[in-house]
Order: C-alpha cells, then sequence, then structure tokens
C-alpha cells in the first residue's frame, strides 16, 4: 500500500499513484480565488466536455442528465434542492449510494476505521507514557545536577538486546523485536512485523505486510480540510472547504474492481449553503479516474461556478 500526500494549495485533484497507491494534489495560480457560487433553477448538459459525452437528453425538468466516458466511466450531474438540514444529510445519501456500487472495499474501509480507533487509544497511553518518562527525565537532570550522573538531562543504558534512552520529553525502549519511541507529535510502537505510528493527525498501522493509514490535515493556507483512510489497495477520501457555501469531494478507489468492475467512484458537489447543490457522481472501472473526474468538476464549475 502506498499513500502520497501532496497536499500544496487549495483546487484539489485526486487521482492514483504511479505505483498504484493514491495521490492527493493541488494547483494553484496568483488568480486562483473562490468566487460566490450561482444559483441555478436548471442545469446546464452540453452534448460533450472534455473526455465525457451525454447520454440521451437532460431530465425534462433539468435536475439530472447523464453522461459517459472513457472506459465505460459515468458521470451523472444533479441539481439538489436542500432542506432545513443542509447538504450534509443529502450527501450521505450520495454517499451510501457510491458505498452500495463498492461494497468490498467499503468494508475494508470501515475495518480500517476501526483500526484507526485502536490506534487512537495506544497512542494516548503513548503520550501518558511520554508524560512519564520526561517526568523520569527532569529527575535525572536533577540527580546529574547534583552529580549523580555524568550526562546532563539524559539517561541511557543498554545491555545484550535491550537499549533504553530518556530525555527530557523524549524516550526511546528497544528490546529484540520491539521497540518504543515517544518524543512530541511522533509515537512509534514496533513488534516484529506489526507497527503503529502516529505523527501528527496521521496514524500507520502495518501488520504482517497489511496496512492502514488514517489520518486529517488542512492545506497551508487553511483553504481545505482533508480526511483520508487507506486500508491496503483500498483508499477513501474527503475534503471540505470551510465558508458559507458547499463545496465537498468524496473519492472511494481500490485496485481490485468490485462485482460490476468498478475501481473508483465519488462525487463533487457545490453549491449556495442553502441550495440548490450541483452533484456529480462518477463511476469509473479505472483506478486513476483524474480525467473524468476533472471533467465531472468542470461540469459543476460551468454550472455554479467555483
Amino acid at each position: 500500500m502506498a499513500v502520497c500526500l501532496a497536499v500544496l494549495a487549495p483546487a484539489l485533484a485526486l487521482g492514483a499513484c504511479d505505483n498504484g497507491g493514491v495521490r492527493i494534489t493541488t494547483t494553484r495560480s496568483d488568480t486562483d480565488a473562490k468566487g460566490v457560487l450561482k444559483v441555478v433553477d436548471a442545469l446546464q448538459c452540453p452534448d460533450s466536455l472534455g473526455s465525457l459525452t451525454r447520454k440521451g437528453s437532460a431530465r425534462a425538468d433539468g435536475a439530472v442528465c447523464t453522461y459517459t466516458g472513457p472506459r465505460g466511466a459515468e458521470v451523472e450531474l444533479h441539481l439538489v434542492t436542500l432542506g432545513d438540514d443542509g447538504a450534509d444529510p443529502i450527501l450521505k445519501r450520495f454517499e451510501a449510494g457510491l458505498l452500495a456500487v463498492m461494497p468490498q472495499t467499503a468494508a475494508d474501509i470501515s475495518r480500517s476505521a476501526a483500526d484507526s480507533a485502536r490506534a487512537d487509544a495506544e497512542a494516548a497511553r503513548a503520550d501518558a507514557e511520554s508524560a512519564r518518562a520526561e517526568a523520569d527525565a527532569a529527575r535525572a537532570e536533577a540527580a546529574a545536577e547534583a552529580g549523580a550522573y555524568a550526562g546532563a538531562g539524559a539517561g541511557a543504558n543498554a545491555g545484550g538486546d535491550s537499549a533504553h534512552v530518556s530525555a527530557p520529553g523524549m524516550r526511546v525502549d528497544a528490546e529484540g523485536d520491539r521497540a518504543s519511541v515517544h518524543m512530541p507529535g511522533i509515537h512509534v510502537e514496533a513488534d516484529g512485523d506489526k507497527a503503529d505510528v502516529r505523527i501528527g493527525g496521521i496514524t500507520i498501522h502495518a501488520n504482517d505486510g497489511e496496512g492502514t493509514v488514517n489520518g486529517q490535515l488542512t492545506t497551508g493556507d487553511n483553504e481545505k480540510a482533508v480526511s483520508f483512510k487507506a486500508r491496503d489497495d483500498a483508499a477513501e477520501i474527503r475534503t471540505r472547504s470551510p465558508g458559507e457555501a458547499v463545496r465537498q469531494t468524496y473519492l472511494l478507489t481500490d485496485n481490485r474492481p468490485s462485482p460490476n468492475g468498478w475501481r473508483t467512484v465519488g462525487y463533487e458537489a457545490r453549491g449556495p449553503r442553502t441550495g440548490p447543490i450541483v452533484v456529480a457522481t462518477v463511476r469509473s472501472r479505472e483506478r486513476n479516474a483524474d480525467g473524468v473526474f476533472d471533467d465531472a468538476k468542470e461540469l459543476v464549475t460551468l454550472n455554479v461556478g467555483e
């Protein structure tokens, strides 16, 4: 499993790395400013856009149109009126429909979330151990100043296959195939083929060739919040832009095809906070669906703006 995270600027593109993992990349120009999203009462559905070709006519009420893309990819454009609860319940329904298209991947991602919860609990325990280690190191420093230790604020001992190092804010313990490292913002627990790593808001769990990665991060300019879960060859990614308007992206991808051959599904949703919003759903039989997603986003932009 490989998950590549290169969050460089606010306009997000999602796709597959060359090595088969998931890439999050962004692009930006000096004129790349978010404008006010338009209120629309009917969809604009051009005959074609990029790699997409409209299938049949747009629905009479102007609320849905369907496109086909490379290798049988499908894009549906929806104009959705919002209720008092806003966009989240509606987007949850879209997400549930996409998860049903790739049930095995959805199950794997659910297990990844459970692993993340367990890792969070272990990280909390590690934080407590790190605090105790810092207190021990402080006592060692005081003893060193009194002449009990030759070191200045750090203690270390080793024997046979074990080693132990402590200093203010840091503790390292290693014995045979087991290792434990705790310092501010970084926690590592390793035991043979098993390892749990927590760096900031990202957790990594590996177990004998299998692995999960979970985390949350925000772009440097605070324009996008990104959350992701990955397990082996599958990944789920969400992005949400802050502010009054609705700007959300969802992506579920897997190297293994679903029973109907789908490898990537997702949506792009955009619109005023009170609606209506435009939602483009994507289904692709390719893991690398960058082109189809980009064209789906262009359809959304054509209707409500960026």
